[in-house]
């Protein structure tokens, strides 16, 4: 007579009272963020220089007055703003606690399919987190040979398509007509395009709104906007894709922008003049370093970010990065497949840059 079946391998104190899918997810790492004196912080992409003096000055504003109500559950005068800078209606935008969250309710709105969702193998690592966290398949398309997105490769029966434009983490980006080849050649799925650091260089396919009904650009106001603390992004697109968009966040959460992040996003859109400024001065700071890598040997991906992916062949990445650490440098090593011998570096200011450059200088040399 046979015995009871083996039970299963006992789970860690506490994982019994998971969801068996909570078990299963791999969870987004996000950039280090240490408190180390003198510290040239080059590895989460944020902005060098501060917010509009403008928006700094609303938020106060906003902090001094109503705080005991509720926010404008829409947020209709950050839409507004943002419409008028985009040249498109208010009810085409949709605002959102940054752009990772309104990401997560366009995968939940779009991409809930039973064919996988097509996406770059590198590029920006939330997009397979979404993917576990809702139950969907990613299909991951190479990068071609020089690490760009080649949209030919994007025909596959799919749940729909979703891209960096410019790409993270190698700062390529896609000109308008290849985004429209993407478009038409899935006509009846949505393209999300994530443009995070499309004021940086990029070209932003915004504009295509009226002629897509699927396209969905997303944009945050982390990277150009230097309101990485304030966490506010939307998404814009066709009102029925925004719709979709506003039935999950009224299920998920109502209320997602606070009064202080209205109050700060609204002012910073006034503000073009210094948004123009400050992106222009990352821009410049971004080829001066480009330069003075490619000088120190460097091999430097075309970058229309705030950042740049490079690779020394003489020297392992890892290294690089352990040893720029000791001198108080950080960048971001990828221990990825295709990438585990680059670094991602985020453009600084000037003086952060030229420490940057020193630094890698006294490490080739030793």
């Amino acid at each position: 007579m046979s015995g009871p079946p083996p039970s299963a391998s006992p789970l860690p104190f506490g994982q019994s009272f998971w969801s068996p899918a909570v078990r299963g997810l791999v969870p987004y790492v996000p950039g280090e963020q240490p408190s180390i004196a003198d510290l040239v912080k080059l590895n989460t992409n944020e902005n060098p220089y501060p917010p509009s003096p403008r928006a700094v000055a609303a938020i106060t504003a906003a902090a001094q007055n109503g705080l005991q109500l509720y926010p404008d559950p829409q947020a209709g005068a950050l839409r507004r703003s943002i419409a008028g800078c985009h040249g498109i209606d208010a009810g085409q935008v949709f605002a959102g606690n940054g752009s990772d969250e309104v990401l997560a309710h366009a995968f939940h709105a779009f991409f809930r399919h039973s064919q996988p969702l097509l996406m770059p193998d590198v590029s920006y690592s939330f997009y397979k987190v979404y993917c576990g966290l809702y139950d969907i398949e990613a299909g991951l398309v190479p990068l071609d040979a020089s690490l760009r997105i080649d949209v030919a490769n994007y025909t596959a029966p799919c749940a729909g398509v979703v891209i960096a434009n410019p790409n993270a983490p190698t700062g390529t980006g896609l000109p308008l007509a290849h985004i429209e080849q993407l478009l038409q050649q899935q006509p009846e799925r949505v393209v999300l395009v994530d443009e995070a650091y499309v004021d940086f260089g990029g070209e932003t396919s915004i504009g295509l709104i009226a002629r897509y009904p699927n396209l969905l650009v997303v944009h945050t106001l982390s990277k150009s906007r230097s309101l990485a603390g304030l966490r506010v992004g939307f998404a814009a697109g066709q009102r029925h894709l925004i719709e979709a968009l506003e039935r999950v966040k009224d299920s998920f959460n109502s209320y997602p922008l606070d009064r202080l992040a209205i109050a700060g996003a609204v002012a910073s859109y006034e503000d073009r003049a210094y948004f123009e400024a400050t992106c222009a001065a990352v821009i410049e700071s971004r080829e001066w370093l480009c330069r003075q890598l490619q000088g120190l040997g460097f091999e430097v991906l075309p970058s229309r970010a705030n950042f740049l992916l490079v690779r020394h062949p003489g020297f392992d990445a890892a290294a690089l990065a352990a040893g720029l650490r000791e001198k108080n440098v950080l960048v971001r090593h990828f221990r990825q497949p295709r990438i585990d011998q680059h670094l991602r570096i985020s453009v600084g200011t000037p003086e952060q840059c030229g420490a940057l450059v020193q630094a890698c200088r006294e490490l080739l040399k030793a």
